[in-house]
């Protein structure tokens, strides 16, 4: 595999400006948006590296396909869609697309969206393709804005298997290797960080949630009727106040109050929070710990790679705790 070597040495802005003519000008057969996701790689490669002074080498190793980070797993992905050093595989590109669109990056949202839009490697779907473009769009996301003009959200579409929780059995429960995730600093995020502080919970606990639950996708519903971003079922909606779950600021309020009273009442213990939030407080109980679901394992183990902390502080006064909670040092 050849490499390509960008130094800060040899780009002002003429030289910038130079390197994306070359961009679009190779490359014969690449689409327009191929072209402009390469030059934006390896833009941002270059930018990140140009404080420290180093050439950054722009060929990703191979075993980055393991990676959580979201920015690698999209990078990754564009070369394989568009057949930039490695053989063209659209297969391996949606999936990449699709584990980086479930971390909340909307640049993956955009180019899965896009792919189920023109029929890349995968059946067409508009209804599939709005809903992505509905994703990145919540966050700000320029190019999907202007899609969505042109495509209509259909919340019955199917969407892809990997943005839906895995219904398999996790049996490798260790989480002890750290992972670097950053979520998209669009709207959403902006609305968590300005809304999960009145309930006095970490608004990168909530981000997680939203991540796994919906993908950062406002209008998702789940074959259960959860709703929203942080898919609230309508009894819980009920319970929080929450009139309309489909309305961003809305759902983060009652997603984060039942965080709020679910810490309360597990002693701030997150696994067992989160793993009532995804099965309830009861079934927490009557098993004493996580249920046995695959489902609610796998959920756990998911919050756990984006959220690390295995404790969170708690209003003490706020319910009477669960007798299953641990006491936290």
């Amino acid at each position: 595999m050849s490499l390509i070597f960008i130094s800060k040495d040899n780009f002002d802005d003429a030289g910038i400006q130079a390197f994306f003519k070359s961009v679009f000008s190779w490359g014969g057969g690449m689409s327009f948006l191929g072209k402009s996701l390469f030059g934006l790689v390896l833009l941002a490669l270059w930018s990140g590296g140009a404080g420290a002074g180093v050439d950054l080498p722009l060929a990703v190793p191979e075993v980055s396909e393991n990676s959580d980070n979201p920015e690698i797993l999209m990078a990754l992905a564009v070369k394989y869609e568009h057949a930039e050093g490695v053989p063209q595989d659209f297969s391996k590109a949606k999936t990449l697309y699709c584990r980086a669109a479930r971390s909340g990056h909307a640049d993956a949202q955009y180019a899965l969206g896009w792919m189920y839009a023109n029929g890349r490697g995968v059946s067409r779907d508009d209804g599939v393709a709005a809903q992505l473009f509905a994703m990145a769009a919540e966050q700000g996301h320029a190019y999907a804005i202007k899609m969505m003009r042109y495509t209509r959200t259909d919340v019955t579409s199917q969407m892809p298997a990997c943005l839906l929780p895995d219904k398999q059995v996790v049996q490798d429960e260790d989480t002890s290797q750290e992972v670097a995730v950053t979520f998209q600093n669009g709207p959403i995020s902006r609305l968590v960080h300005q809304l999960a502080p009145r309930y006095e919970v970490d608004p990168r606990l909530v981000l997680a949630v939203i991540s796994v639950e919906s993908g950062f996708n406002a209008r998702a519903i789940s074959p259960k009727n959860a709703q929203g971003l942080m898919q609230l079922i309508p009894e819980t909606a009920q319970r929080f106040r929450v009139k309309n779950a489909f309305d961003p600021a809305e759902n983060i309020k009652g997603g984060t109050a039942y965080l709020q009273w679910l810490l309360a009442f597990f002693k701030g213990d997150v696994s067992l929070v989160v793993a009532a939030y995804n099965a309830g407080e009861r079934a927490v109980e009557r098993y004493r710990g996580i249920p046995p679901y695959p489902e609610t394992r796998d959920y756990v183990r998911r919050i756990k790679l984006l959220y690390r902390k295995p404790t969170h502080p708690y209003q003490s006064n706020l319910v009477e705790s669960s007798f299953v909670a641990p006491p936290v040092n």
